[in-house]
């Protein structure tokens, strides 16, 4: 296939009509000199200089740029001479390319707009959730996501389960293959009234990138024609599949169109035409807390997918693709999980303004089990008060334009289609996950990202940074993975730290280091509170104490220097070999490497690898991991 660029969109310097320009006593700023980027280039160049970078590279942005995705990074300005770069139309809301959403118009002034609030239920307990859907219908959610099967909703007990919901008003996806499927077609087939939106949610190719073992698509076709006139589609493409196991937005997108592609293929070859087989997908995709990366994500999407369906020849009131966008589970925390609520609340904004078709967010006590009332409600209620009291689904895509997302949107699309067509030259989606193309490149998406995780250049709060080394986690019942294993793995961005934490906990006696400061507080704190922060990231507590004094109090016999670099200079090698007579058997300073202080074994600063260090402190200590 050709790339996904679109007819050329206007030039963006076009000339401004003149009932369109803006009095001077309007303009903003209008009083100072314009600046353009070459001001702003010398005064980085300024600020980097004094920062201590001897060499500085031409363009200086490309000092600041940062990743996103694989092949795909950020730069910190984006102007109009960006987006005048851009090849491809953006067009408006409702219409191809549908860069800028699947709608045509927003709601009237007293009705809010709103994408489907989809609450997901897989709770084993029949009676348990029953009344979580209840609570959540009579709540704000307008449609459910139940998973069926082992260790969620049993299959058989799905007629129970929907006793009583009103299938005419709220749409159903169901999850757990084709038993699941077949249970929810018996239940409604023969229905007229059934509420638009609903699913099988059938994704054999997503089993397969979770089991590793191969699938049959050969059945779809007959799943689809019985699905058509009840208004379900059949197929959705859980590309959160290969999101869990560590890929970027790239490898997420790409990876989607593959399998999109597929089941094009499967549905026609089983007689569908190409616009009855479009009409029988949805795709399913992570949002995450960097919010404008999820934005432009969902945007490149529908680009992309428009353009399958343009080389396809299917119509274009099909080519719209529909999304479900789910809070991404790789960034939700089993410690601190408060903070969850902070990730899902963005993640669910991101989607929102991204265009999203449905939205589910993940309550925050995830990654601990099965959720309770109030995670499921603090959940439902993410969306009600962004779609209500925000009202942010009156404006549509109140993204577009920006010069930043508009690039990224571009960026993220070209990266995607290269990378989708290169699955497509190794024979296809399901070719590519029995060769081990796929598992490479997410395994070294997920390695690229873990070492900026491990360095702390991608924060976790409440976890590699700021934890909370005294917190009481919520209780909750276990969680049954719905997912087959054996193929791609699941991970999450603070499993790592956590795992430190676990062993830190299960010690017996905390372990500790000792920060031996130097000085009055006000010229120590700084580099104390910056090592007290790494070191309880992996569970570590920090007495501290001036100089070697408090070292015997401690009962640890590991030590970390904290002041300034003219004390260091003056008595830092004084103060190593002190607390080497006072007991201590490994000696840290907290500053970089190039202070070369005598008696020291290790530095820790910003940037420097936390975990690599954490692994060494805990060796130090003899704690068991």
């Amino acid at each position: 296939m050709s790339s996904p660029d679109g007819q050329a969109a206007h030039p963006a310097d076009a000339d401004v009509p003149a009932e369109h320009e803006v009095p001077d006593e309007l303009r903003l700023a209008g009083e100072f000199p314009d600046a353009g980027r070459d001001e702003w280039r010398e005064l980085v160049v300024g600020v980097l200089r004094k920062a201590g970078r001897e060499e500085v590279p031409d363009p200086v942005e490309d000092a600041l740029r940062r990743p996103v995705a694989t092949g795909v990074t950020v730069a910190p300005l984006y102007t109009a001479e960006d987006a005048g770069d851009l090849p491809g139309a953006v067009g408006v809301p409702g219409l191809a390319p549908f860069v800028r959403g699947a709608r045509a118009g927003a709601a009237s002034s007293d009705v809010p707009a709103g994408w489907d609030i989809r609450q997901r239920h897989a709770h084993p307990d029949v009676a348990t959730t029953k009344g979580a859907i209840a609570a959540d219908l009579e709540n704000g959610a307008t449609s459910l996501w139940l998973v069926l099967g082992d260790g969620a909703v049993p299959v058989d007990a799905l007629p129970d389960v929907l006793d009583g919901v009103y299938l005419d008003l709220a749409p159903v996806s169901v999850q757990g293959g084709l038993p699941a499927a077949e249970a929810y077609l018996s239940l409604v087939e023969g229905r007229t009234d059934l509420a638009p939106g609903g699913s099988l949610g059938l994704d054999p190719l997503g089993e397969q990138a979770a089991s590793g073992e191969p699938q049959d698509l050969s059945g779809l076709a007959d799943l689809a024609r019985r699905a058509a006139p009840l208004g379900l589609r059949t197929v959705t493409v859980d590309a959160t599949v290969f999101a869990d196991a560590g890929a970027s937005a790239v490898e997420e997108l790409g990876c989607s169109l593959a399998a999109g592609v597929a089941y094009l293929r499967a549905l026609t070859d089983g007689g569908l035409s190409v616009d009855e087989a479009f009409a029988a997908l949805e795709f399913r995709y992570a949002a995450t807390a960097d919010q404008f990366t999820t934005i432009a994500a969902l945007r490149a999407a529908r680009r992309l997918w428009d353009r399958v369906g343009e080389e396809s020849g299917a119509a274009p009131e099909v080519r719209a693709q529909r999304q479900h966008a789910v809070t991404s589970s790789v960034m939700t925390t089993k410690r601190d999980p408060w903070v969850n609520m902070l990730r899902t609340t963005v993640a669910c904004f991101a989607a929102g303004v991204g265009g999203a078709d449905a939205v589910t967010v993940q309550p925050f006590d995830a990654a601990l089990g099965l959720p309770d009332s109030f995670s499921r409600r603090i959940a439902r209620n993410t969306q009600n008060l962004l779609v209500e009291e925000g009202s942010l689904a009156r404006v549509l895509d109140p993204a577009g334009g920006s010069w930043y997302v508009e690039s990224l949107t571009e960026d993220l699309a070209q990266a995607a289609w290269s990378w989708f067509t290169e699955i497509e030259r190794a024979g296809g989606l399901a070719a590519a996950l029995d060769s081990g193309l796929v598992a490479v490149r997410i395994r070294e998406a997920w390695e690229a990202r873990s070492k900026r995780l491990a360095k702390r250049a991608d924060a976790i709060t409440g976890v590699s940074e700021f934890p909370n080394l005294d917190e009481k986690l919520p209780e909750r019942e276990p969680a049954a993975d719905p997912r087959p294993t054996g193929g791609l793995p699941r991970v999450r961005a603070a499993q790592e730290f956590e795992a430190l934490r676990d062993a830190a906990d299960a010690a017996g006696a905390r372990p500790a280091v000792y920060l031996a400061t130097i000085g009055p507080v006000a010229r120590h704190t700084a580099r104390a509170s910056f090592a007290g922060n790494l070191f309880q990231a992996g569970g570590i507590a920090t007495p501290a104490g001036d100089g070697a004094s408090g070292l015997a109090e401690a009962g640890t016999t590991v030590a970390c220097i904290c002041g300034t670099d003219k004390d260091y200079a003056e008595s830092a090698a004084g103060l190593a070999k002190e607390l080497r007579d006072a007991g201590a058997t490994s000696v840290w300073l907290a500053g970089k490497p190039d202070l070369a202080v005598d008696g020291v074994d290790g530095y820790v600063y910003a940037g420097c690898d936390a975990l690599d260090t954490l692994h060494t402190v805990f060796e130090q200590l003899g704690v068991q991991r």
